[in-house]
């Protein structure tokens, strides 16, 4: 696996790409623009050229972006609705501009209550995003934490379907939020079986991310918490089959703990030796 962090664009888009080389990581994660906010600034051509030679240099790959906070493609308000596929397609310029490999996005609130029709509103969204150049979009799953649309893998792989089955459509599978909307990940034949419903549901092939996060709360919680690898409910064993998984292993693994410079670095010393089939000392777990 390639690891990287999500790291901030705190200073510049490119302070992105050097704290994450600071961190040894192999790929990145960012957003291009405050993530809480629905204003921004056009991209300055000298900072994207500053970054995308910044890139080349350090062998960051693939680069990621995340999409803001506060659009809803699932949403039924007509005024919310456009502001969020304007979002999207905001983002997938600038991705562009940044020579982003993957734009990932969350599907949205199906805040009617009606997730069949919410599902169609996503899928237009997408349709609508996907008729400009760009990267790669990747849904993201989530915990189903309240009125979210996407904890299941069908309900993913059937808005792909909604959308045209585009080649330039794929999944972003996060590690906690899988836990979290009950999927046994932790174990053996957990694990196995989400990928089946994945090869099924989606096809490996679009497959071209995880978030690799361990988990604050329980299986089945449906609440949002990423923790720190190892110290969650999927624990060191669930993680180690994870990363080394024969239809994983080959995947870029961005991790989205809490963020503490300290807490990153045993982070990734540990996503590291968990991939290279180590055995972590209880000195390294303290």
């Amino acid at each position: 696996m390639r690891f990287g962090f999500h790291c901030s664009i705190a200073g510049g888009l490119f302070k992105a790409l050097e704290r994450a080389k600071a961190l040894e990581c192999d790929t990145v994660q960012f957003f291009t623009r405050n993530p809480r906010g629905w204003r921004y600034s056009p991209l300055d051509p000298k900072e994207v050229n500053t970054f995308r030679h910044l890139a080349r240099a350090l062998d960051l790959s693939p680069l990621v972006v995340h999409m803001p906070y506060l659009p809803n493609l699932s949403t039924p308000d007509p005024g919310l609705y456009a502001r969020s596929v304007e979002s999207l397609k905001v983002e997938v310029t600038r991705c562009r501009e940044l020579g982003v490999n993957y734009l990932v996005t969350h599907v949205g609130r199906a805040t009617d209550g009606k997730p069949r029709w919410a599902r169609r509103r996503v899928a237009r969204a997408l349709m609508e995003a996907l008729e400009l150049e760009g990267p790669m979009i990747l849904l993201e799953n989530t915990a189903g934490q309240g009125l979210e649309i996407g904890a299941g893998i069908a309900e993913l792989g059937s808005i792909i379907e909604l959308a045209g089955g585009s080649p330039r459509l794929g999944l972003c599978l996060d590690t906690a939020h899988a836990f979290q909307a009950g999927y046994p990940i932790h174990r053996p034949e957990g694990l196995e079986a989400l990928m089946a419903e994945v090869n099924c549901h989606v096809g490996l092939g679009r497959l071209r991310l995880i978030h690799l996060n361990d988990s604050k709360t329980p299986l089945g919680s449906h609440v949002d918490r990423h923790w720190h690898i190892g110290e969650g409910e999927i624990g060191l064993d669930g993680l180690k089959r994870i990363v080394n998984h024969p239809l994983l292993r080959d995947l870029p693994a961005i991790m989205e703990t809490p963020y503490s410079l300290e807490w990153d670095k045993i982070n990734m010393g540990r996503v590291r030796a968990l991939s290279e089939d180590l055995s972590l000392s209880s000195e390294e777990m303290a």
